[in-house]
């Protein structure tokens, strides 16, 4: 069953359970793709995905269609979560008692291929050229701001936004995104 996209809004206002039935069934596996790449830890990321729907269910009377597609929002509202998450006190606690096994857990989820792959993220990431590509890989899968990435990446600031900005005008421009 194929719901369009003003369709399946005007369910989730409704609370209508189909449209959240739909809505699961469809995007958590996009959704799971962008927080798992952010927050390693499966646990939390599936902690965080609840959350995100539960977001998205309480949220649904904010979205504006004129300002954008209901994936992006819903993709924004995800990936702003798992970013949130991992810049907390928690996440900071846990990043300084990492041992061994968790460097060896996180090699092992990061040569997994994530689940945005059959959206067709990583295909447009991997058509940037490597500038860019590495800037985008820390600044949205990797939850840093750009003034991190700049720091990480030994790169002016304005750089980094230079790349990001070229790179979110080619993502626009080839998925034909007014």
């Amino acid at each position: 069953m194929q719901i369009q996209e003003m369709e399946l809004v005007r369910l989730l206002r409704r609370k209508d359970e189909k449209g959240f039935e739909y809505l699961y069934t469809n995007y958590a596996g996009a959704l799971y793709g962008v927080v798992s790449r952010i927050v390693i830890d499966r646990d939390i990321a599936d902690e965080l995905l609840q959350d995100a729907f539960l977001k998205i269910y309480n949220k649904i009377d904010s979205f504006d269609a004129s300002k954008g597609k209901l994936f992006t929002w819903m993709l924004n509202l995800t990936r702003n979560l798992a970013i949130d998450k991992l810049r907390s006190k928690e996440m900071s606690q846990r990043r300084k008692s990492d041992n061994v096994g968790d460097s060896v857990y996180k090699l092992d989820r990061e040569s997994t291929p994530s689940q945005e792959d059959h959206i067709g993220v990583r295909e447009l990431l991997n058509q940037l050229d490597e500038n860019q590509k590495q800037v985008m890989e820390l600044v949205y899968f990797g939850g840093f701001t750009q003034a991190e990435a700049a720091d990480e990446l030994q790169l002016p600031l304005g750089t980094v936004k230079t790349r990001v900005r070229s790179a979110l005008i080619y993502f626009r421009k080839t998925l034909d995104v007014r």
